[in-house]
């Protein structure tokens, strides 16, 4: 037990938090986006993309299930509901065009926001990342310690997004681009399975089954 969390949940949350903002799919948005700037700017595009990132998961870590309250709807309920749209995300991942081909294509070169948009919005802080955050943490079970875990992991997987996008080149050229979509379908069957899981959970806290 580590700050109230077992490491089963560590793991749980961890693959949960992997799955939605998948850092390898992310690997070639970011060649993309960056194939025509000099290679030193590479770099301030990446680290500012992550930040971006993390300010926006970290927002909706602290502020979302706050948020709810104020508009009286139940964390299970919407744990319940989130759930069902992370396995419909899940499922976009494994049998939709893949995370790369899909944002490649909302590219615009001429964009002068390359680290906002695609990049870190929605390719990294993904709609299903910034939803599986609150999922994640429930103030009426997990004391602020727990929650300072999640938060420690998500920025764990962010740093690990930065680190592949600033490895971009070698990376691409290992797995190449059919490598990435495979990873990101995989991705997409870890998260299925964890959706289940937690609809699951909350059925059984919200009708004490």
């Amino acid at each position: 037990m580590f700050l109230d969390v077992s490491l089963a949940q560590v793991l749980h949350q961890f693959a949960t938090i992997f799955a939605v903002v998948d850092p390898v799919g992310t690997v070639p948005v970011f060649i993309a986006v960056t194939a025509f700037i000099a290679h030193e700017r590479r770099r301030a595009v990446a680290l500012r993309a992550v930040l971006f990132a993390a300010l926006v998961l970290i927002g909706f870590l602290v502020a979302g299930q706050p948020v709810l309250n104020a508009i009286g709807v139940n964390l299970t309920s919407f744990q319940i509901a989130g759930g069902i749209v992370l396995f419909l995300f899940a499922l976009t991942m494994i049998f939709g065009p893949s995370k790369p081909d899909k944002e490649l294509s909302q590219i615009s070169m001429n964009d002068a926001e390359w680290a906002v948009y695609p990049l870190a919005i929605p390719s990294i802080a993904s709609p299903g990342a910034m939803l599986a955050v609150v999922v994640l943490t429930d103030n009426d079970v997990y004391p602020l310690t727990a929650q300072l875990v999640t938060a420690a992991i998500t920025i764990g997987v962010l740093a690990i997004t930065l680190v592949l996008m600033l490895m971009a080149m070698p990376v691409q050229r290992l797995i190449g681009k059919a490598g990435a979509s495979i990873v990101s379908r995989v991705m997409g069957l870890i998260l299925a399975a964890v959706a289940v899981d937690n609809v699951i959970n909350a059925i059984i806290v919200r009708f004490g089954l």
